[in-house]
């Protein structure tokens, strides 16, 4: 049989001849066709960054606030004060990028059962795998570089503006240490994003799963069985357990990969506390990869017998 003859089939690339394109190959593409495909995954966090950063630079234009945080007494408030636009800057990238990644999740296998375009999907030589593996690599890489080079441009951007304002406010040139102790250091701030992602690996997996199960409501389907029982929980017997695993899942990772002497600072200079060998070693986040696998393999099978809605 025919290469083109397999393809049509829908069989695997690397069942149909010595011309077909490599595995990675087909996922880089499978990649690129889910970033094509939806706009929102750099719209969202891009138009957040220059609201955020418009904002920011028009309220660098306040010399007095300036001059009260330059000439404030005490050096940890003074930083404190310097390094308080960086990290709501940074904070706002981070959340709208987990916010876009769960909307996604909620809609990547969802979206194609219900404008029937998995049909035409499949009948692509792209196994299910390789698509499964593409739309999770879009959480757990394709976003998390794309937050870690939009933070790294806003607060280029802001020590800029903030600088030129300041020297020309005739603050002087003592201005330029505090200003530069005021941005984290790019290896740190990738690695608090790589880690973030690895993190909340299980929750992106969950979210594909139900959303290659579910006909209708996705949304509900995914969040519901948690927080149902623990509204019930806290109700009837006075605790939060369920609620206290959530909170872990969602933020346990800055305690986790800070150790207990960051876990009381919460601004991007705690980043260089960061502990990536004793992070990789904690059960909570093996056990949070091995569910993240369970669940993608079952979205795999999910997808290769589930029909359009």
């Amino acid at each position: 049989m025919s290469s083109s003859s397999d393809a049509v089939a829908g069989r695997p690339a690397e069942r149909y001849g010595p011309t077909a394109f490599s595995w990675t190959r087909l996922l880089e593409w499978s990649v690129r066709r889910e970033i094509w495909e939806n706009r929102s995954i750099y719209a969202a966090p891009l138009a957040v960054a220059a609201l955020v950063l418009f904002i920011m630079v028009v309220s660098s234009g306040n010399l007095s606030h300036w001059r009260r945080v330059l000439l404030q007494p005490d050096p940890v408030r003074r930083q404190a004060a310097l390094e308080q636009p960086y990290d709501i800057a940074a904070m706002m990238i981070f959340f709208t990028v987990l916010f876009v990644g769960i909307f996604y999740c909620l809609d990547a296998l969802h979206g194609e059962r219900r404008d029937r375009s998995i049909l035409f999907w499949k009948s692509l030589p792209v196994s299910d795998t390789t698509t499964v593996i593409s739309k999770a690599l879009v959480p757990l890489l394709v976003l998390p570089l794309l937050s870690f080079a939009i933070i790294l441009g806003i607060q280029t951007i802001l020590w800029l503006v903030r600088g030129a304002v300041l020297m020309g406010s005739g603050l002087g040139p003592s201005v330029a240490g505090p200003q530069v102790r005021s941005v984290p250091s790019p290896p740190a701030l990738l690695l608090a994003v790589l880690v973030t992602a690895l993190w909340h690996a299980p929750l992106y997996a969950w979210l594909l799963l139900v959303s290659g199960w579910a006909k209708r409501a996705a949304f509900l389907w995914a969040f519901l069985p948690f927080f149902v029982p623990s509204a019930l929980e806290r109700g009837a017997f006075h605790t939060s357990f369920i609620g206290s695993f959530l909170r872990y899942r969602f933020l346990g990772w800055w305690g986790e990969a800070l150790g207990p002497r960051g876990q009381d600072r919460y601004g991007l200079q705690a980043l260089t506390r960061l502990r990536p060998v004793e992070f990789l070693g904690r059960p909570g986040m093996w056990i949070g990869l091995a569910l993240a696998a369970a669940f993608l393999a079952a979205a795999v099978r999910l997808r290769r017998y589930r029909e359009p809605i």
